[in-house]
């Protein structure tokens, strides 16, 4: 299952990085997130050792079980979080993608608060709508991004997304006008810098609108068990 990783590797390293010329302005960069679920640690740590430098964890179990036995690299928190699990991660992850509601950034901030930190998020989006999937609605996510702007220890730093399967541009579309609009509101407490959308199937589209994390698992893992 993992013989090709070094050359799935190279291949998707190879692709973001010509879309990134392609379709940004000189001096932009687009990160590359290895993403883990079930690959054994001895595997990440071979692509680790390629060259990626941010992980993606999507399960927190998981992730507990593994992470002391990663080599150096960025961590980020990519999936559904509920709130009774987020002391687990809150001072071992740098970033956490998927929050959703005002309910879970509180706790975010009342735990950020006792490690004395400030933990960056993004808001996920559901920008689909679908029932199946987490995130908050486009038509709420302002009245999101503002309950987080008030609490101390959370900072938004921009906006996450996995858009229905296919048509993926015209939502990536969408993504990105929202991702501006927020922005264009200099909401205090609230940096829109981040733009985390696209996978292994449609991340050159999602880097034409703007994305500039992507977050790749079975495109240099090969399909999960």
């Amino acid at each position: 299952m993992y013989s090709d990783v070094t050359e799935n590797y190279k291949r998707v390293r190879f692709n973001v990085e010509e879309a990134a010329a392609k379709y940004r302005n000189p001096g932009e960069t687009v990160r590359l997130m290895a993403v883990t679920k079930t690959v054994p640690y001895e595997v990440v740590n071979k692509v680790i050792g390629l060259g990626a430098d941010l992980l993606g964890e999507n399960r927190v179990q998981e992730y507990l079980e593994k992470k002391d036995n990663y080599q150096d690299a960025e961590v980020h928190f990519i999936g559904h979080l509920q709130t009774n699990k987020v002391k687990y991660i809150i001072d071992s992850v740098k970033l956490i993608h998927s929050v959703d509601s005002i309910r879970l950034a509180e706790e975010i901030n009342r735990l950020a608060a006792q490690k004395n930190i400030v933990m960056n998020v993004l808001a996920e989006v559901n920008i689909g709508g679908e029932e199946s999937k987490s995130g908050v609605s486009p038509d709420r996510l302002e009245e999101l991004a503002y309950g987080i702007a008030e609490l101390e220890n959370i900072k938004l730093c921009g906006l996450m997304t996995i858009p229905p399967p296919g048509n993926s541009e015209a939502y990536f579309a969408k993504m990105q006008e929202l991702f501006h609009e927020l922005g264009s509101k200099k909401i205090y407490n609230i940096s829109m810098d981040i733009l985390s959308m696209g996978m292994s199937a449609d991340y050159v589209e999602a880097i034409k609108y703007g994305s500039n994390i992507v977050r790749i698992g079975s495109g240099i893992f090969g399909a999960r068990k």
